[in-house]
């Protein structure tokens, strides 16, 4: 009689562990399901028995849902973005265009006394400054928000840098400025050649403008394991180390330099695009000394989170 029992209750505990094996199955295989209709955005909720795992499956859609609601709405927002930019862009260029030839027909009028001819003078720089100001701005939006795109890909330095010594060697030269630019044979990095060039010209360009006459500008490589870094050297007015943390801000230009050309975006587009391509920039100055800015360009890809 005993055996008897003993054998029901192993056949009883043996039909239990089968249950619940056969309950866990399912429950995994529903919840795999679900993992792997959330990854491929074709999750969509169904009816269960199991009371626990339909509350589940209820929460998951709700948050889902709420997550696909987010990145739609965030896409619609970069759409309206993209429609506003290039409203501006387009709806500014034939004023500005205008205004600019309008400037420089007055210059050219016979009968007007020097004070209307600096007036016109004036009109016609502020319009150049204003339709530089919109270019810049425009375009650090478009990169800001993905409607331009970066895209690093192998290129050798050396070409880099030799279209930034054809591009101003000429400027440097008219105003007294020694532009020297060593350029290299060997070393190759990852980096967009038309976005890296425009970078590096803006780090050249307030080089040579904050420089005097009779000043030093270089251009040099250094290699790393990891990256290639391009200095800017020069012998300018320099920075003070509460300026050298403000710099690359959008708009910032220092009180001592309010009187030159420029907006003060140069530096800040800079940043973006060497950090969109996976490098950085770091800045070294004295007051009246000069400045050095090291550009590190990664010598394998290295395209930052966020980045398009």
């Amino acid at each position: 009689m005993l055996y008897i029992i003993l054998i029901v209750v192993i056949v009883v505990l043996a039909a239990l562990v089968v249950m619940m094996y056969q309950r866990t199955s399912n429950i995994m295989s529903v919840l795999e399901r679900m993992i792997d209709g959330a990854i491929d955005n074709t999750f969509s909720e169904s009816s269960f028995n199991e009371k626990r795992l339909s509350k589940l499956e209820a929460k998951m859609y709700r948050y889902l849902s709420a997550g696909s609601t987010s990145l739609r709405q965030v896409n619609q927002e970069k759409d309206r973005i993209k429609t506003f930019i290039a409203d501006i862009s387009h709806q500014t260029k034939t004023p500005i265009a205008n205004i600019l030839l309008y400037a420089q027909l007055l210059k050219e009028a016979p009968n007007l006394d020097e004070g209307a001819r600096r007036i016109v003078g004036q009109i016609e720089a502020q319009t150049e400054k204003l339709s530089f100001l919109i270019a810049s701005l425009v375009k650090t939006s478009r990169l800001e928000n993905g409607i331009i795109a970066v895209a690093p890909k192998q290129n050798p330095v050396g070409e880099l840098l030799r279209q930034l010594e054809q591009s101003y060697a000429s400027e440097a030269g008219q105003k007294g400025v020694a532009f020297r630019v060593d350029i290299p044979t060997e070393p190759t990095a990852f980096f967009d050649q038309k976005w890296t060039l425009e970078a590096l010209s803006n780090i050249v360009d307030n080089a040579i403008k904050y420089t005097p006459s009779g000043g030093l500008v270089t251009v040099s490589t250094r290699e790393y394991e990891l990256f290639v870094c391009v200095d800017v050297t020069d012998t300018g007015i320099g920075m003070t180390e509460d300026e050298t943390a403000k710099i690359f801000a959008r708009f910032y230009r220092s009180p001592r330099v309010y009187e030159e050309k420029g907006v003060g975006i140069g530096l800040y587009l800079a940043r973006e695009i060497v950090s969109k391509e996976g490098g950085y920039i770091k800045v070294s100055s004295e007051l009246s000394k000069g400045s050095v800015f090291s550009v590190f360009l990664p010598k394998q890809l290295r395209v930052r989170e966020g980045s398009p």
